[in-house]
């Protein structure tokens, strides 16, 4: 990325600033040509660990290694020049310890060029994020239904109903209180993310959450209708390019099986105008 690329592009700093001001646009990337296209109208270019289940097949995000996350992290840099881009800190890279989220965390930016991470995890993740922080590592943090955690919520359950809503506040309060620069809020109640948005200082960006939220976050293959696999409620559908996609390609194995492609103007003829034609493609 050239200097004054770098010099454009969208800071956590900037976003925090943000706070109770024009909503933040985010969405996921995982490769070169999709960073491109989302880069111009993002504030925020997500590389979510939920790449091992839209572009990997797994069935959840356990799976996901920080290598995976430094390959895909590398090929959305590739594409980014205008937004804050974030990397997904992958399941296992950071509970154990501070020290060990800091070595991990760096790779990952000193690999990527990201300019900050996501960690998931409330109260039990604030001291891990405080010391990151203190240490120039800016910090995404993401609350409520936290996919890392599915096998311990026995599924991808709204979280903060009810007694379950002071829970859900600690986190929100801790995150902030570390230093965090934005939270995401998954899956917990309108209410909820709204009360939650108005209290605490720091951006909080909503999926499956609230429109008040200071911003919005949705997996790219999901509001492209590209994943289909399973249709979360909160995801809205801005194209079918899945079906368009499955249509194209069957009408393609038709096409060949009826010899109706390649046609003329596909192929080489083999005279001095085609010639010509054939070597100025």
């Amino acid at each position: 990325m050239s200097a004054s690329n770098e010099a454009r592009a969208v800071t956590p700093p900037e976003v925090l600033a943000r706070k109770g001001k024009q909503p933040l646009v985010c969405l996921t990337a995982y490769t070169t040509p999709m960073a491109r296209l989302v880069d111009p109208h993002c504030d925020i270019v997500l590389v979510g660990d939920s790449v091992g289940m839209v572009l990997h097949g797994l069935p959840s995000t356990l799976g996901v290694t920080l290598d995976m996350m430094i390959l895909h992290g590398k090929a959305v840099r590739r594409g980014v020049d205008q937004a804050l881009m974030v990397v997904d800190m992958p399941f296992g890279a950071y509970e154990e310890s501070p020290e060990q989220a800091f070595r991990n965390a760096a790779r990952l930016m000193a690999e990527t060029d990201c300019a900050a991470v996501k960690i998931e995890g409330g109260e039990t993740m604030a001291g891990t994020i405080r010391f990151l922080t203190r240490r120039g590592i800016p910090v995404m943090a993401h609350i409520g239904l936290t996919p890392q955690a599915v096998n311990a919520f026995g599924g991808y359950k709204v979280q903060g109903r009810g007694g379950d809503a002071d829970r859900i506040t600690r986190d929100a309060m801790a995150v902030a209180d570390a230093g965090a620069f934005s939270v995401v809020l998954e899956k917990v109640p309108e209410a909820l993310a709204r009360a939650l948005t108005a209290r605490i200082a720091i951006p909080t960006i909503g999926i499956g959450a609230s429109p008040a939220c200071d911003g919005q976050i949705l997996v790219i293959d999901d509001m492209l209708g590209m994943f289909t696999a399973f249709r979360p409620k909160f995801v809205r559908r801005y194209a079918e390019l899945g079906r368009q996609a499955e249509t194209a390609i069957a009408t393609y194995a038709d096409d060949v099986r009826q010899r109706r492609f390649p046609a003329a103007e596909h192929v080489f003829g083999d005279t001095p105008e085609s010639r010509k034609q054939g070597e100025s493609a």
